[in-house]
């Protein structure tokens, strides 16, 4: 790309220079790889049962783990006021309250990590010029975002301290959605810092592109209410659920819209059906693409969506071992990604840009 081109990119971008669009973009896809991490980590204070072992919220002198075995009595002494020990985990010893307390805190510990390595490079690039105001606005916006995230994983962890035994499924929804949107926000604004042509195509293309990566999200979110219930602990068989397709228990009483999202039955049922109503757009966004240059892209959605199936049919049948969860769950933001990387490359007919020559890129 000529160097004029490049720097008319920049600055379309937000950036003062090629060079300051690139490192910006470049610190972005690390900050998705770090709320990656969070978003696991998560997953693995879930299926540890680990996200309560931490009944109090502290943001600043919450990083300093206990450092003495009296700093370790006491934490185990609060933990012991909550139903969970009471009803759960009633007579555990002090080591293994060390085990669960040590995945709680390392969740939040990466979560004020990722504060730090986020404010502290933005405080750079601001002070050195290197991002216009408009940029400037969208990084404080995710900022404060990611600030709220903190607030709103407590809110989740409270749910689950004084009348129930675990935290709320529709505050661990919120919380993993916040996560989710920040995690594409950041994705989508590194991709608009990172030279690139968008390719020209058929307006229905995008249009799809972008309601498959719509229903992409929706399916995490259907996957949350699976995890809040643990509900990948029964119904182990595919593709019936214990013989049925329509598995027993689907609706618990009298049929209500929470039995949707509060019974075991319904929620597994429900992340089955969007898996395959996501392998479908897949497949549709495939053939649609197959005589356009988002060809390739819209393989790689394709091949993302069927592994991340065959991940899912293999953790429903083993019943949820925590390492193929975890797998699962890092598998999800795959797609999500791969969805956003091939509509971020498309522009619809009236608004194609060329900023720049793809090729010497790929």
């Amino acid at each position: 790309m000529a160097s004029s081109s490049l720097s008319a990119f920049a600055q379309n971008a937000g950036a003062a220079s090629p060079q300051a669009a690139r490192r910006v973009a470049i610190w972005l896809f690390v900050m998705c790889g770090l709320v990656a991490a969070m978003v696991i980590v998560g997953g693995a204070t879930r299926l540890t049962d680990s996200g309560l072992s931490i009944v109090e919220w502290r943001p600043v002198t919450g990083a300093i783990p206990p450092l003495t075995e009296t700093h370790w009595l006491e934490e185990f002494e609060k933990y012991k006021t909550i139903p969970e020990y009471e009803e759960v985990n009633f007579g555990m010893s002090l080591d293994q309250f060390k085990e669960i307390y040590w995945w709680e805190w390392g969740h939040r510990f990466l979560g004020r990590l990722i504060g730090l390595a986020f404010l502290l490079p933005l405080i750079a690039f601001i002070a050195t010029k290197q991002i216009g105001r408009p940029l400037m606005i969208k990084l404080g916006g995710l900022f404060v975002l990611g600030g709220l995230q903190g607030a709103l994983g407590w809110w989740m962890v409270s749910s689950g301290l004084a009348d129930r035994v675990d935290v709320s499924q529709y505050r661990l929804a919120a919380h993993l959605a916040l996560a989710t949107a920040l995690f594409a926000a950041m994705f989508w604004l590194a991709l608009d810092l990172w030279p690139s042509r968008k390719m020209a195509g058929p307006r229905k293309l995008f249009i799809g592109g972008a309601l498959l990566a719509g229903g992409v999200f929706v399916q995490m979110m259907l996957g949350a209410f699976v995890a809040g219930l643990r509900a990948g602990r029964t119904f182990n068989t595919w593709p019936l659920m214990d013989g049925r397709f329509f598995p027993d228990g689907y609706f618990n009483g009298a049929p209500g819209v929470n039995d949707l999202f509060e019974s075991i039955a319904a929620v597994q049922f429900n992340h089955r059906i969007g898996a395959y109503l996501v392998a479908a757009g897949a497949l549709w966004f495939w053939l649609a693409a197959r005589k356009t240059a988002a060809a390739p892209r819209a393989r790689l959605v394709l091949a993302a969506v069927g592994l991340q199936i065959v991940l899912g049919i293999w953790t429903v049948l083993a019943a949820t071992p925590i390492a193929l969860g975890l797998v699962h769950q890092a598998g999800a933001l795959g797609v999500l990604a791969a969805a956003l990387f091939a509509v971020h490359g498309m522009a619809p007919p009236a608004s194609t840009a060329a900023p720049s020559d793809r090729s010497s890129h790929q």
